[in-house]
This record gives C-alpha cells, sequence and structure tokens, in this order.
C-alpha cells in the first residue's frame, strides 16, 4: 500500500464530510498527522445550551492497514474506501471489538 495515495484517499473522504457539516453553532475541525498517520474531524462548540465535543472520523494508518477508529457518517467510511480502490482487506473496523471483526467483511485482525 503506498502511504502518500492512501493518505490523499483518507484526507479526501474526511474533507467530502466535512463540507456537509457547516453550521453557525458547531466549527468543524480538521486534523491531520501525515508523519504519523492520525486523521479526525472533530466537531467542537455548543448546539441548544449542550456543549459538542466529538470525533465524528477518526483514521489511522498503521502497519499498512487503514484503522478506522470512529465512523459518525450515514454513508460508512469503509464503503467509500473501498469505493476509492482499497482492498477491504486493507481495512481494518477498529471501533469493533477484535472477537466481532471477524464476522465483517474487512481484517480481521
Amino acid at each position: 500500500m503506498e502511504s502518500l495515495n492512501i493518505q490523499e484517499i483518507v484526507q479526501k473522504i474526511i474533507k467530502a464530510h466535512a463540507i456537509n457539516l457547516k453550521d453557525d453553532q458547531t466549527e468543524v475541525q480538521l486534523i491531520f498527522d501525515n508523519e504519523r498517520n492520525h486523521y479526525l474531524m472533530m466537531v467542537v462548540g455548543w448546539y441548544d445550551q449542550r456543549r459538542e465535543y466529538e470525533s465524528l472520523i477518526h483514521i489511522d494508518i498503521k502497519d499498512n492497514k487503514i484503522w478506522i477508529q470512529s465512523d459518525g457518517t450515514e454513508i460508512g467510511v469503509a464503503k467509500e474506501l473501498v469505493e476509492a480502490g482499497i482492498p477491504r482487506q486493507d481495512i481494518v473496523l477498529g471501533y469493533k471489538s477484535p472477537f466481532k471483526r471477524q464476522f465483517t467483511e474487512y481484517a480481521h485482525l
């Protein structure tokens, strides 16, 4: 898996989701650490007197696998990665327990 290409695909997917979340009360923060391969989309602010601080998307690239640590999208980041050409066996659903991963169509680490 070529790191630069994967990094670009991950960033493109996260940026596309960020465009759809703009509102006046919360801020969407994109945090891309290309050196350590951590990618996050955070929502920060206040909404109707309630604090909003949430990681909607969190992806790490480690050991040549894409680890989806958090996915708050309706579409599903894993599905988008596959549509972008990433093989299912290179995607780990990190938000699922190791036991449950064996029942998914993605990597079973």
